[in-house]
């Protein structure tokens, strides 16, 4: 079984440390710390690896919502707080669970087994990459698993990416960055072709000019990818070659 680092962030003693007596008396939660602001725990959850932050939202200075932004991608955020209407902001900072305060053990042990859930599927995945045939992404508070034959292609929006899927109407929104996404597909068969589009090289079938055409979205080859992409074109093309500076594909 894995064994989750974890702290708690919270500006009301009391309630701080009976979170910390829940992780203490639960077998895969290991307690590194507890901490009554956002500016004493950040130095731990970076340089400790913390695999799990129990966060509340309401904070002096640096309020849950805000620290979860800066919070590393690697950690997963369990909000708590006594009011409900948190929810819709939860979900922007892709926080893992939503518990409300008064929070009793029962309650507890169930974010935490979604948090060790979590854990487990990630290694499964992302630790086994050579072998892998689909990812599993968090999305509005769901665990959902992607066959990677099927993705169409990556759109990336600030701390967001976007993975359009082939015969599906609504897109996937995940928190994650680019570049960690593309570290987890194979290539050459994804191929970076912009710094906000990834595609999936085997779902090509147009390409007009300098964009790639998928259905009502067109893909834009840039300028900085134009070279690596023209050698996909002139790896398989059966016409004549296509020089990387050129203004058409």
């Amino acid at each position: 079984m894995f064994t989750l680092r974890c702290c708690v962030v919270d500006d009301e003693p009391l309630a701080g440390q009976l979170i910390a007596s829940y992780i203490e008396k639960t077998p895969f939660l290991e307690l590194a710390g507890v901490f009554t602001s956002a500016q004493e725990a950040i130095k731990t959850i970076f340089e400790k690896q913390i695999d799990v932050v129990f966060l509340d939202i309401q904070m002096p200075q640096l309020n849950g919502i805000e620290f979860a932004k800066i919070i590393p991608q690697t950690c997963r955020i369990i909000l708590t707080t006594a009011y409900d209407s948190y929810a819709i902001q939860g979900f922007k900072v892709n926080a893992l669970d939503y518990l409300l305060k008064p929070i009793n053990y029962e309650e507890f042990i169930e974010s935490a087994n979604k948090a060790l859930k979590w854990a487990e599927l990630n290694n499964q995945v992302f630790n086994n990459s050579s072998s892998k045939d689909f990812i599993i992404v968090k999305s509005e508070y769901k665990l959902i698993q992607i066959p990677i034959s099927d993705i169409l292609f990556v759109e990336g929006l600030k701390d967001y990416v976007k993975i359009y899927i082939d015969n599906e109407q609504k897109s996937i929104m995940t928190l994650m960055s680019m570049k960690t996404l593309e570290r987890h597909l194979p290539m050459p068969q994804f191929l970076r072709v912009h710094r906000s589009f990834i595609v999936n090289t085997c779902k090509i079938k147009t390409i007009e000019r300098n964009r790639i055409i998928f259905g009502n979205h067109y893909i834009p080859v840039s300028e900085s990818y134009k070279q690596a992409f023209a050698e996909y074109i002139n790896k398989y093309s059966l016409s004549a070659p296509i020089k990387d500076n050129s203004n058409e594909m």
